[in-house]
């Protein structure tokens, strides 16, 4: 009984997926909707980015919601800490060292010059990662869709469900 409702929600999951990714929106709101999604999960925002993305997919229609939420599967609160830690290590770099602060010895008056080096190398890091993950989230879901299109091409070309050939041609082509 548990393996059947497990088969079918991840049935009803690849159904929505495919769904998501051929039907409903395009490969570039996709791929800017996860893209959107890594810059928000990246910024130290403490877990408000969830509501940020709900308000998002709130406002806009042509945000996928899938591909949104699925950049917390990325980026999430395990990641984050290597992200944290090499924001401010660029930020450092950037800024130079914390005056007064070592390793060893870090008060909370060196707290804001802190902050503004981890939030300055966190987002630089936000757009880097936005900007990669646009392209590869546009490259997986147009080769998807070039897949899912060739398997539907070939189908209807064997089965000869509108007169193509399984090259693509018609009978009046010939």
């Amino acid at each position: 009984m548990i393996l059947r409702r497990v088969r079918e929600l991840l049935a009803r999951a690849k159904a929505e997926l495919h769904r998501s990714f051929t039907e409903e929106y395009s490969s570039r709101e996709t791929a800017g909707s996860f893209s959107l999604g890594v810059f928000i999960t990246m910024l130290p925002t403490l877990g408000t980015g969830l509501i940020a993305f709900v308000v998002l997919a709130w406002l806009f229609s042509r945000i996928n919601r899938i591909a949104l939420f699925a950049s917390v599967i990325v980026f999430n609160p395990v990641v984050k800490w290597g992200v944290y830690g090499t924001s401010f290590a660029l930020g450092t770099t950037i800024l130079g060292p914390v005056p007064g602060v070592t390793p060893s010895s870090v008060s909370l008056s060196a707290g804001p010059a802190i902050v503004v080096r981890l939030v300055l190398g966190n987002v630089i890091l936000a757009v880097l990662a936005a900007a990669v993950s646009y392209i590869a989230a546009h490259r997986v879901v147009t080769t998807y869709e070039r897949r899912d299109r060739g398997v539907v091409d070939a189908v209807t070309g064997v089965v000869g469900g509108d007169d193509t050939d399984a090259d693509g041609s018609t009978a009046d082509d010939h």
